[in-house]
């Protein structure tokens, strides 16, 4: 099951970084290809009820999942936590977001084979 999920979030945050982009270029060539209009962006994405409702969903679930990829890629050592959330920025959330719990996941594989390891007869003492 945990090689399933390891890859599915890979899968997720390749579509996660081609799907929002592909959305991004689209309104960048309705904007008068004049590059990315922050403030259009903004406006666009408040213009209706239903708009309004996706983006404050996405800024405080990405929040919140942001302290939480801080604080669980700290507590567990993932190797490269802080990468997602630059992806998170740069890319989209929903690319970096999976990217973090694909790294997390190959953690606590890493960390169960470490513990099996150590409760085998012989096993290194801790």
């Amino acid at each position: 099951m945990r090689n399933v999920l390891i890859w599915g979030y890979l899968v997720l945050a390749l579509l996660g970084a081609i799907l929002p982009w592909q959305a991004n270029l689209e309104f960048m060539q309705a904007s008068s290809g004049a590059g990315f209009d922050l403030s259009g962006f903004i406006r666009d994405a408040n213009i209706t009820a239903a708009s309004r409702s996706l983006s404050r969903d996405l800024i405080i679930g990405a929040s919140a999942f942001t302290i939480w990829i801080a604080t669980e890629g700290r507590r567990l050592q993932v190797k490269g936590w802080w990468v997602t959330l630059v992806l998170c920025i740069t890319v989209s959330f929903a690319c970096g977001g999976p990217v973090f719990l694909h790294l997390r996941e190959r953690r606590l594989l890493q960390l169960e084979k470490e513990n099996a390891l150590n409760d085998q007869p012989g096993g290194a003492i801790t």
